[in-house]
């Protein structure tokens, strides 16, 4: 019997995109799944769109948080309820191609790997594709993640029967970097799938984001979350702001 994929997927006022992103779950050619939707007290009528797919496919789970509280506490919601054996993740509007989960299993197989992750495509809202691709190193640790977290929630893909069923910790942003790192301290890397898995969704309000806001989210996420001192911090930090330059400049 095939071994059972959660998929863990926040929402919040995701009406124009969640159907296209389950759709793609879907259309996956690796059946065995389930996807467990929380909702971050929408205002919008994401509930009712995700409501009306899952009423039609039980695979397709929907929860609903009592406040809004932010997506580390939503994935983590879907998380404490997720029974597969492995998690995959993806956010509300985001699109998988439909061999990701079949390949994902297979590299994890190949490689005797807990944990992997796969390159993808980079599109602006309309999904016409404003970035070229992101290619994903081979390999990663520890501390590579420090230095550029180039692992996406879209493609991250973990065998949790082996490394255990962890949280993201309760911070506003940088949460799945901290759920990346707590399992690369079990597992000491992370292998790359270097073929395009996913179609990763540059929404507006994100491209103009405050630079001096997110260096100083990066600062505390070393200092507070990873509890690094003063010299390392700054380390990793300067790394940070170079590959995340290189990263977004084509």
């Amino acid at each position: 019997m095939k071994d059972l994929v959660s998929i863990i997927t926040p929402t919040y006022n995701s009406a124009d995109f969640i159907e296209e992103t389950i759709k793609s779950v879907q259309n996956q050619t690796y059946d065995n799944w389930e996807m467990l939707i929380t909702d971050d007290c929408s205002t919008d009528n994401t509930v009712d769109v995700v409501k009306k797919i899952a009423n039609k496919d039980q695979r397709v789970k929907l929860f609903k948080l009592d406040k809004n509280s932010g997506s580390a506490v939503a994935r983590n919601n879907s998380i404490e309820k997720a029974s597969g054996r492995f998690h995959a993740f993806l956010d509300a509007d985001d699109i998988w191609f439909d061999h990701h989960l079949k390949d994902s299993i297979k590299a994890i197989n190949d490689h005797k790997t807990p944990f992997v992750f796969a390159s993808y495509k980079r599109s602006n809202e309309k999904l016409e594709f404003v970035y070229s691709d992101f290619i994903v190193p081979t390999r990663v640790n520890y501390h590579d993640i420090l230095k550029s977290n180039s692992i996406s929630c879209l493609t991250a893909f973990v065998d949790v029967a082996t490394l255990g069923k962890e949280r993201m910790p309760l911070i506003r942003k940088r949460q799945d970097m901290g759920l990346w790192l707590k399992y690369l301290k079990k597992s000491k890397f992370a292998v790359g799938i270097k073929s395009v898995h996913a179609i990763y969704r540059i929404r507006e309000d994100s491209l103009s984001r405050d630079k001096k806001k997110l260096i100083k989210y990066q600062w505390t996420f070393y200092r507070k979350i990873e509890g690094l001192n003063v010299v390392k911090s700054l380390y990793y930090l300067f790394w940070w702001m170079y590959l995340g330059y290189k990263k977004y400049k084509s």
